[in-house]
């Protein structure tokens, strides 16, 4: 596949009719591997080992109703007590973070109203906090450690 700005870890890999897949460590499963699934089981990989962020507070594919119709998170961490506290988006390494990326985060964030906001394409990353007090964000120069969020 492609080479990240995230750490390497221990790959699973198989092949299942034909298609090669991932083993992903949240879902307990393996998927297809396609260029944004390579970012993101490196990502959840790197929050786990790196950031200290619990699995049992991530959760991949999460479903949410906006407007009517039905949308996927690529990942949402969650607190102690199930709410929601931050929306993460990949993108293909090939594909450039852009305002588009951070609009369609945005939307998602208008049903789960959570702290953070997190777009990688496994190459860049960028991390904002919301301040709705004050309707507005900030930038974050890295990756929040679990234990500072």
């Amino acid at each position: 596949m492609f080479a990240l700005n995230l750490p390497a870890f221990d790959l699973k890999i198989i092949k299942r009719n034909g298609k090669t897949c991932i083993f992903d460590v949240l879902r307990r499963r393996y998927v297809a591997l396609t260029p944004e699934e390579w970012v993101r089981q490196h990502f959840v990989h790197f929050l786990l080992t790196q950031k200290g962020y619990p699995a049992a507070l991530l959760a991949n594919e999460v479903s949410l109703q906006l407007n009517g119709t039905s949308k996927r998170c690529d990942s949402v961490l969650y607190d102690r007590t199930a709410s929601p506290r931050m929306i993460i988006e990949y993108k293909a390494p090939h594909v450039a973070i852009s305002p588009k990326v951070f609009a369609q985060i945005s939307r998602y964030n208008m049903a789960l109203h959570v702290d953070y906001l997190i777009v990688s394409n496994g190459l860049h990353h960028y991390c904002c906090r919301m301040d709705y007090a004050h309707f507005s964000y900030s930038f974050l120069p890295d990756i929040p450690a679990y234990a500072d969020l």
